[in-house]
Order: structure tokens, then C-alpha cells, then sequence
């Protein structure tokens, strides 16, 4: 049983919504089993079901998991909101198309094992996209329920029931593998194991191609390890996500620097590889360039996040890694990076935790969900303000910053209102720690290592609408093309340079 699962059983709250859910379903099942169909209007009159949650007092000082997972009942409820639409908008709305109405009437039926392996059909990492995409954005932004209620909130949970399906199988013991052709003896390279090169490492290992994944780091994952705290994510999903590839026949090679270890050119010149898949990320971090980021204590959000999650340096008595200790933490920008920053920095002690960003909540990037979390548990923003420079005492480690207010302006090319400073309005604001959670850019080792494989001025791989570089049987996707992206829009864009990689193999 998973820590979240354990966590569920003994949480009253979980245990009272769960109790409620399965009132209100039921009699449902029973009108159902009398051959009874629910007519649209009854599904609308279902009640949304909240997603339990640890004590926002008592998550704050853990690294557990913060969401808890459905109850059965309230899978089988949520899932009855489903109005099960022909058209299926909420498909149209996923980068990898999961079949989503069909899985949710296996989840009605009560058939999770049916509705898992449903969405396996186009997405091998169910556990992590039920936890970490944006469905609000995506899927649960087409669903017609949301659309009828005007309210996008009370769209069908698409992503809570799929990451309900995945515990379930898991929990249980049911996981099965996907289905693998005979071995055609051709070989393929993958780049990267973050969610981009996973997915396509599945997709050519289920054609019977032989499939290496090459890793920087010393453990398979890429964002999904060194990113995403474990709070959010578990480490252990992920890892049970890999697992399955390899009981396929993917190998990992951790530890391996594809341009500095070995070049691309080698994996298809000396290696015997058909193919090659870029999917090594955007790991550069990006910074303010302002006077005083080079002082002690002002980190990228990108090495602090990594010091935490890949080298759990939250685990003082164990961990090799040190993590800087702070009394005040000052976290710059609003996405979800932002927000893992932030709601880590409690987590590992920190008195105070601020976010600094020069807009206001409503144009912020990060989830809402990851935003009300962080609020609950003690962050404090700190809205239409940016730093100018940042001020540090004789041993050169930070004790400040001079902000600077705003107010917004008009909206620029993304539709957000733009940052205007207020004159004379700048302040010092104390603090021991900074991280910059900016954004990240793409790695420039294998552009530079590599002649002719083109990319744009921010370093990012180009590529066609299947995938292709500019060199020969070298596919990329995920972040090195997208910049930083999310890991479904990483998954979508891995599962097309797959097919173009399977169609270009079979004919070699």
C-alpha cells in the first residue's frame, strides 16, 4: 500500500468524504441495476468530490504526499458526472489522446483494471499524469460538464480518476505489461529519461525495436526525479513507471553524458543505431541578471529543487548532499517550479517563505490548486514586486534584496497584464536565501557537440511536425524543443516522434 493510501485510511476527513460518497452513489447503482439509465440532468446534479488532502498544518513539516488519492466511492461517483459525449471533447484536449470516456465507464462500472489498462492504449505513465499535468488546462478545459455548469472547476476530475486507476492497479498488484511485437533487431537510442524519452522508448520497444535509454543522472526519471518534489510526486511511482519499461526490454544507462560520454554521431555511426531521440530536457537555468546573484545563498531553483528531490538532502541524518539552512526564504516567479521552491523551503525549515513576483495571482502561471496549497501552508506572496539587486554581508552570503514595486499595465503578446515599476518606490526586503525560479533554457551541449543539428537562438532543437531534426534519423522532443513545458505536452510530443521512428525503422 502506497504512503498516500496509508495516509487516506487514517485521515478522519478522507474517511467522512469517502463515507458520503458512497450514500450519495448508492442508490444510483441501484437505479442502474434496475436497467434505469441516468438522464444528463441527474449526472449534473452530482456533486463535484473534493480531493482529500493531508492537514495543511501537519504537511507542511513532511515530505509525504499532499494529495491523498480518491476513495473508491468517490471514484465511482466522480465518474458518474461523466456525461459520456459522442463528440468526447475532453480527447480533442489531451496531448496524447487517452480514450478518455471509455476509461471513465469502466471506472462506473467498477472495472478499474479495465479502465487502467484503457489508458495505457496511448500513455504508459498514468500514476505521474494523474498527479502533475494540468488537466484544467487541457482535458477537464473541453469537458462538457464544466462547460454546462459554467464553472471550469466543476468539470468532471479527469486526472484525479486517472491517477485513481493507476493506484488501484498498483495497490493491488495487477500491473501488466503492455503487449511487444517479435524483435525486429534494430536498435534505437533515446536521450534522456524524463517523460519524453520514456514515452518513446515504450512505443518502439512495443514494436520490437532493441531500445537504450542513455541518462545523465544517476537514476532514470529526468524532471519527474529531479524537479518534482516528493510531496507532489513520489519517487517511487516514478521509479515503478520505469520498472515496466525494463521488464520490456529497455535498458538504462545512468551516468551517461550523451556528447561528452559518447556523441550522437557515434550511437549512429559506430553503434549500429537506426534511430536516435533527443530528449535531454531544458536543465540551464535562466537568472534575473542583477548585481548580487553570485552571493552565497541566492540558488537556482533548479539546484535546489535537485538537492532535495533527486539527493533527498531533506534526509540531514542520511543525505551527502548539505542543503543551506534558511531563516527567510525569497522565492522569484509564479509558475509551478515557483511554487515547488517554496512550499520545499517549509518543508526544510525555513521561518519565513516568500514569493516574489511582479504581477498579481491572477496572471500567475502555476496551477491554482499549487497555489491554494502553498497558501494554506504558510507561504506568503508578495505580489507586483521584483528584485533589483541583491545585497550580501562581508563573507559574501546574501542578507538582501532591493525590491522594486509595480502596478500593471496593458497586456502584452501572452494576454497578461505587463509589469510597470512604480518610480521611487524601492525597499529593502531582508532575507538569508533567494532562489530563482525563472524558467530554464535548453542544454547547449549536444548543439555544440554536434555539427549541423540545428536550434533557434534560445537553443532549442529544431524539428518538423514529425519530430525530425535537421540530421538524419536524430528525432528530438519534449523541453529541448519546447523549453520548458509540461509532462504531457513532453509525452505528446515523444509519442509522435515515436510513430515517425517506427515508420522510418520498418522500412530500413
Amino acid at each position: 500500500m502506497s504512503q498516500a493510501s496509508t495516509l487516506r485510511e487514517e485521515n478522519p476527513r478522507a474517511e467522512r468524504l469517502n463515507i458520503e460518497a458512497e450514500a450519495l452513489l448508492r442508490p444510483l447503482l441501484v437505479r442502474k441495476a434496475r436497467g434505469e439509465a441516468l438522464s444528463p440532468r441527474d449526472r449534473l446534479t452530482i456533486p463535484a468530490q473534493e480531493m482529500p488532502v493531508q492537514d495543511a498544518g501537519a504537511r507542511c513539516k513532511n515530505m509525504a504526499e499532499v494529495a491523498l488519492g480518491y476513495g473508491e466511492a468517490q471514484a465511482r461517483l466522480e465518474a458518474e458526472r461523466c456525461l459520456g459525449c459522442k463528440n468526447a471533447p475532453c480527447i480533442a484536449g489531451c496531448p496524447v489522446q487517452v480514450p478518455i470516456p471509455r476509461f471513465i465507464a469502466e471506472i462506473q462500472r467498477g472495472n478499474f483494471k479495465a479502465a487502467v489498462d484503457i489508458i495505457k492504449e496511448t500513455n504508459l505513465l498514468p500514476a505521474v499524469c494523474g498527479r502533475v499535468c494540468p488537466q484544467e488546462k487541457q482535458c477537464q478545459a473541453e469537458c462538457t460538464l464544466g462547460k454546462s455548469l459554467k464553472n471550469a472547476d466543476k468539470a468532471v476530475a479527469i486526472g484525479r480518476l486517472e491517477r485513481f486507476a493507476a493506484d488501484w492497479e498498483r495497490e493491488t498488484g495487477q500491473v501488466t505489461l503492455p503487449p511487444v511485437k517479435a524483435g525486429t533487431g534494430k536498435k534505437a537510442a533515446v536521450v534522456g529519461s524524463g517523460p519524453a524519452g520514456l514515452t518513446v522508448a515504450a512505443d518502439l520497444a512495443r514494436e520490437g525495436h532493441r531500445v537504450t535509454i542513455f541518462e545523465a543522472l544517476h537514476k532514470p526519471g529526468g524532471v519527474m526525479v529531479y524537479g518534482i518534489p516528493e510531496f507532489r510526486l513520489p519517487k517511487a511511482i516514478v521509479q515503478a513507471e520505469t520498472e515496466v519499461l525494463q521488464k520490456i526490454g529497455v535498458r538504462f544507462e545512468t551516468n551517461f553524458l550523451v556528447g561528452r560520454t559518447r556523441t550522437l554521431r557515434q550511437f549512429l555511426e559506430e553503434d549500429g543505431c537506426g534511430a536516435v531521440f533527443i530528449g535531454a530536457g531544458a536543465g540551464l537555468p535562466k537568472f534575473l541578471g542583477c548585481p548580487g546573484e553570485n552571493l552565497v545563498g541566492v540558488f537556482s531553483a533548479n539546484e535546489y529543487l535537485t538537492r532535495s528531490n533527486l539527493m533527498k538532502a531533506y534526509e540531514t541524518e542520511k543525505a551527502a548532499t548539505p542543503m543551506f539552512p534558511s531563516k527567510i526564504a525569497a522565492i522569484i516567479g509564479g509558475g509551478n517550479v515557483a511554487m515547488d521552491a517554496a512550499r520545499t523551503a517549509l518543508r526544510l525549515g525555513a521561518g519565513e517563505v516568500h514569493v516574489i513576483y511582479r504581477r498579481t495571482r491572477q496572471e500567475m502561471p502555476a496551477r491554482a490548486e499549487e497555489v491554494e496549497h502553498a497558501a494554506e501552508e504558510g507561504v506568503i506572496f508578495d505580489f507586483l514586486r521584483n528584485p533589483n539587486k541583491m545585497t550580501g554581508d562581508e563573507k559574501g552570503r546574501v542578507t538582501g534584496m532591493e525590491l522594486q514595486k509595480f502596478e500593471l499595465g496593458e497586456p502584452d503578446r501572452s494576454g497578461r497584464r505587463s509589469p510597470v515599476p512604480v518610480p521611487g518606490s524601492e525597499y529593502f526586503f531582508p532575507c538569508d536565501t533567494v532562489i530563482v525560479a525563472l524558467g530554464n533554457e535548453s542544454n547547449p551541449l549536444l548543439t555544440k557537440t554536434t555539427a549541423d543539428l540545428h536550434a533557434d537562438g534560445r537553443g532549442r532543437i529544431l524539428v518538423d511536425g514529425k519530430q525530425k531534426t535537421s540530421l538524419e534519423r536524430v528525432y528530438a522532443g519534449g523541453d529541448i524543443v519546447l523549453g520548458a513545458a509540461t509532462v504531457i505536452l513532453a509525452m505528446g510530443e515523444g509519442r509522435r516522434a515515436a510513430a515517425a521512428m517506427n515508420e522510418f525503422l520498418a522500412g530500413a
